[in-house]
C-alpha cells in the first residue's frame, strides 16, 4: 500500500488492488493546492473547512464522518471518539481517529486530536503499524503531547501531519520541535510505500513533502 500526502492531514492511501483511501481534505483558503483526486473512501475527522472539504474528492465515494465500525471494498475501518481540545470539545467540539486496515497495514490518522489519549481509546484503536498525528500545537496536540501519543499507541513508524510549512500561514509550529524529540528524516518526496512486511524492517519518523 501507498501514502501520498497532500498537505495538512490530507493523505492519499492506496491499497494494492487501487482502493483509494482520502483523508480530511481541505479547501483552498488554508494555503495547499487542493486535492482533486478520485476517492473509494473519503473520512472527515471533524467538521471544519481544514477537514471536510469532500467536494475536492471525484467519484462514487462511501463518507465515513462518525465513530464506528465500517468496511467498504476490502478496506477495515474503525472510528473512534476523541475531542479537538483538552476540555472535553468545550473550545472545538468533537474529533473522530479512524484506523484503516490497508493490505495488513494498520494506519492511525488522529484528525485533530487536541488531548492525550484515554486508556480507553488506546484500546479501541488497538494495534497502529503507521501513524498519522498532529505535531503543530495551538489548534491540536503540540510536539510533547505527540510524543506521548506516540509512546501510548507504540507505532513502528510515525508521520507527523498538520505543522507549519512555507505554504501556509495558520499560528501553528514546524515540525522540528517534534523531530528533535524523536528524531527522523525528511523525504524529498511526497509518498511511500509499505506491506506487511517492510513496515516493521523500517521503524522511525518519515516527514514527507507535500503536494
Amino acid at each position: 500500500m501507498k501514502i501520498k500526502w497532500l498537505g495538512h492531514s490530507c493523505f492519499l492511501l492506496t491499497a494494492d488492488n487501487g482502493v483509494k483511501v482520502l483523508t480530511d481534505p481541505f479547501d483552498s483558503s488554508v494555503g495547499y493546492a487542493v486535492p482533486q483526486v478520485t476517492a473509494d473512501i473519503v473520512s472527515t475527522s471533524h467538521d471544519h473547512f481544514d477537514h471536510n472539504n469532500i467536494e475536492a474528492a471525484q467519484g462514487d465515494f462511501f463518507l465515513v464522518n462518525q465513530s464506528g465500525h465500517f468496511s467498504h471494498k476490502g478496506i477495515d475501518i474503525t472510528g473512534v471518539a476523541a475531542f479537538h481540545d483538552d476540555n472535553h470539545g468545550a473550545q472545538r467540539g468533537r474529533n473522530i481517529i479512524y484506523k484503516f486496515v490497508v493490505d495488513g497495514v494498520h494506519i492511525c490518522h488522529c484528525g485533530d486530536l487536541g488531548h492525550i489519549l484515554t486508556q480507553e481509546q488506546v484500546q479501541e484503536i488497538g494495534h497502529v503499524d503507521i501513524l498519522l498525528i498532529p505535531v503543530g500545537g495551538f489548534y491540536t496536540i503540540d510536539c510533547n503531547q505527540a510524543v506521548e501519543v506516540v509512546k501510548m499507541l507504540q507505532p513502528a513508524v510515525v508521520i507527523p501531519m498538520h505543522f507549519k510549512t512555507p505554504a501556509i500561514q495558520l499560528p501553528i509550529e514546524g515540525v522540528e520541535p517534534f523531530l528533535e524529540r524523536m528524531g527522523g528524516v525528511r523525504l524529498e518526496r511526497q509518498e511511500v510505500e509499505y506491506d506487511k512486511k517492510s513496515v516493521g524492517q523500517t521503524p522511525g519518523v518519515i516527514v514527507l513533502e507535500y503536494a
